[in-house]
């Protein structure tokens, strides 16, 4: 790189009028004389108080060694002068006849500053970062309809439009599926054949009890009749105990909300638009805070099973599914908890791919988009903390934590506050993109990242 850094210090047409000096008209033999007597603090930096060394030429007029410019935009992480703090536009570049005036006017402390910025390997890492960050940028700006960036650009602009065109026609169309209607739908008002569809998706199991509930008709309000003896003594028969628990805890639960509670994302996301909204944007943004706010405010109906099943407890192999579903209404245990909290601070995305893999089997392809997302965003927040390792900024996490807290805490608040003036479509639009389109964009920013890690755009 300090091959393309080191200029030709030889002008001729220059040593030619030095050398013809004498025989040069009166007027121009004093300005040769005045050239002589000209000091190095006239050409010196105003960081390192010395020859000025490829000299670069801010916007603001201040002039600096290239190398002291690309230290203190690594370190300070601005695009400013560091006299007189006013920002600059583009990428700096050299002047170019300052740079052949001091190479002519002070070639020995030229010389011998190269040499010594060559040999300093922290000054040549510095100056590759920048000269790859005014490349980034040139390319960015020239190049802007070539590349990656187009082509994602384009296809979440053609995904976006089919989107939009489909919950367009499906909310046009006014077509509800029964399940939908159970969760919003009070209980007493259930018919027989709602009963019935409830009943089915406790889980398979469920089937062998189906047909005892369709020959007695059973609708909403003689359901919430039903308890233990009712159910273990005919026509209802469910001798098996594990069965007759599931049963009447899901009843429990039905009770006390006066609805069927959500048993699946898209359940969830119509019972609790705005908090699936909050989750899905919460959970990317800050995954640690989103899931330590779930267990002080929603514990028993969200963060319970959401640690059930990232880290479910040992049971046996052949284990079914209503002991699955008994088991995510208990406590968990100690090695529940300290599993839960290693992933918690090393690894919150695998706990959201943890998650949506327990789903795969009701959600087949929005769980594989959740699994590549958590993926993703995992390398992101890697490649985030081995620039401050790598950049000696790791004592800085603390204050951008805090940052990062403080930001999260007053988005929610805002968010708390506007959601309800929010319309549904707004709502749902939002939620369709950062499901599905967020992994596309998260791609395209693990690229960059690899390809040029020593860099970030300021």
């Amino acid at each position: 790189m300090f091959h393309h850094m080191e200029w030709d210090s030889t002008d001729d047409g220059l040593e030619a009028s030095m050398d013809d000096s004498p025989h040069l008209p009166e007027s121009s033999q004093s300005m040769s004389s005045t050239t002589n007597n000209i000091s190095e603090h006239e050409f010196s930096c105003h960081c390192c108080y010395d020859i000025l060394v490829n000299p670069t030429t801010l916007t603001c007029g201040h002039n600096f060694c290239r190398h002291c410019l690309a230290l203190w935009w690594e370190s300070s992480h601005k695009n400013e002068c560091p006299e007189c703090r006013e920002k600059w536009e583009g990428f700096p570049k050299i002047n170019i006849l300052l740079r052949d005036a001091t190479d002519k006017l002070f070639s020995d402390v030229v010389q011998r500053r190269r040499a010594e910025i060559q040999e300093n390997p922290k000054i040549s890492r510095s100056l590759l970062a920048f000269q790859r960050y005014g490349d980034n940028l040139g390319r960015s700006r020239t190049n802007q309809h070539k590349g990656a960036g187009f082509f994602f650009s384009g296809v979440l602009v053609a995904l976006t439009c089919v989107a939009v065109m489909v919950l367009v026609y499906h909310w046009s169309s006014g077509v509800v599926e029964q399940h939908d209607l159970l969760i919003s739908k009070p209980v007493s008002h259930w018919t027989p054949e709602e009963v019935v569809s409830w009943l089915e998706q406790l889980g398979p199991w469920a089937q062998l009890y189906r047909e005892p509930f369709q020959q007695e008709n059973v609708n909403g309000r003689l359901l919430l009749m039903l308890g233990d003896e009712e159910l273990l003594k005919p026509p209802y028969s469910i001798e098996n105990q594990a069965h007759r628990r599931a049963v009447l805890a899901e009843l429990d639960r039905v009770k006390a909300l006066g609805v069927k509670p959500p048993q699946n994302l898209w359940e969830y996301k119509a019972a609790n638009a705005g908090k699936s909204l909050f989750l899905l944007y919460a959970l990317k943004r800050s995954p640690r805070l989103t899931l330590f706010y779930l267990y002080l405010f929603d514990y028993s109906e969200t963060f319970l099973p959401f640690l059930h099943t990232c880290c479910p407890a040992i049971t046996h192999i052949d284990r079914s599914m209503e002991s699955s579903f008994l088991n995510a209404q208990l406590e968990p245990s100690w090695r529940q908890w300290g599993e839960f909290l290693v992933k918690y601070l090393l690894l919150p995305y695998q706990l959201i791919a943890e998650f949506a893999w327990d789903w795969l089997a009701v959600h087949y392809w929005t769980s594989r988009f959740i699994i590549v997302n958590a993926m993703l965003l995992s390398v992101l927040e890697g490649c985030a903390l081995w620039r401050l390792w790598t950049a000696a900024r790791i004592r800085t996490l603390p204050r951008k934590m805090w940052n990062h807290l403080w930001k999260m805490l007053s988005q929610g608040f805002a968010f708390a506050l506007l959601w309800p003036f929010v319309p549904q479509f707004v709502c749902n639009c939002l939620f369709y993109w950062a499901l599905y389109f967020s992994p596309i964009i998260n791609i395209d920013l693990v690229v960059q990242q690899l390809m040029h890690p020593e860099t970030q755009a300021l």
